[in-house]
């Protein structure tokens, strides 16, 4: 019996994941006419700020956004759902390509290559959800904060990268691999 409710949460994990990305790619699909993030780098550093509001926090400030708010409940700061690892360009997670996957195959994402590089984007009924989604309380957290990462970081992957690099050191000094706490 145990296995079982170990394999149910994993699956509740993994739907928290699609959603959080959907909503993510909602958002910055609103921006003008590219209504797609350029790439898994790009989205794995905005991810990064959303999954670790700590980190969004300190980032924050870094921009001198300090009266911009981040509403991080007590238990955020010390825990986090599931880790991300340092990776050669930044935070990373291995299961972007499977959780991209999946909600291409659900019909919510679509990808496209352009040069050498992975555009990624919102289909209609990808939209329909990510909004339905943003609206209730589970995610209204990670809606308001999505909503300060694109005001604030809608930059490009490589100034992302050098961003998370400067701004937080320690993770630059992790091994390859290494979670990030």
């Amino acid at each position: 019996m145990s296995l079982f409710i170990t394999l149910s949460k994993l699956e509740e994990n993994r739907k928290y994941h699609l959603g959080r990305l959907l909503i993510l790619l909602l958002e910055f699909s609103k921006k003008g006419n590219a209504k797609e993030i350029e790439g898994l780098t790009k989205l794995a550093k905005l991810d990064f700020l959303l999954r670790y509001p700590q980190y969004l926090e300190r980032a924050l400030i870094a921009v001198n956004k300090i009266k911009a708010y981040v509403k991080i409940r007590e238990h955020e700061r010390t825990s986090v759902e599931s880790k991300m690892v340092r990776f050669k360009y930044g935070p990373w997670d291995y299961r972007y390509r499977e959780f991209i996957n999946l909600l291409v195959g659900l019909d919510l994402v679509y990808l496209r290559l352009e040069s050498r590089s992975y555009r990624i984007g919102l289909t209609i009924r990808g939209i329909e959800v990510a909004e339905a989604l943003a609206k209730t309380e589970e995610f209204s957290d990670i809606a308001a904060r999505v909503k300060l990462l694109r005001r604030n970081f809608d930059w490009n992957g490589s100034r992302l990268k050098d961003f998370i690099y400067k701004t937080f050191p320690e993770i630059g000094d992790m091994q390859y691999g290494q979670q990030i706490l």
